[in-house]
């Protein structure tokens, strides 16, 4: 028996989208940053799918942006 109080299980994962939509409407890292009023080292973070900690206020900004809805940028995959 396992006496801690985490028990690892497998929840599945978010993927992170930005790049293929970003791609897809030919707007650079920089050009995200710019007009999401965010740090390019952010804007690259988001772009790679490096997030550990979610802005709500900077993805609100980002996906006013990129025109999209937070669905077409996150999917849970189990």
């Amino acid at each position: 028996m396992d006496n801690s109080i985490f028990v690892p299980q497998n929840y599945g994962k978010i993927r992170f989208c930005f790049n293929e939509i970003m791609d897809s409407k030919g707007i650079n890292r920089n050009q995200l940053a710019s007009r999401a009023g965010i740090r390019f080292e952010v804007a690259n973070r988001y772009y790679n799918g490096q997030i550990e900690r979610m802005d709500i206020d900077v993805l609100t900004r980002i996906c006013c942006v990129l025109d999209c809805d937070v669905g077409d940028v996150m999917k849970y995959h189990k």
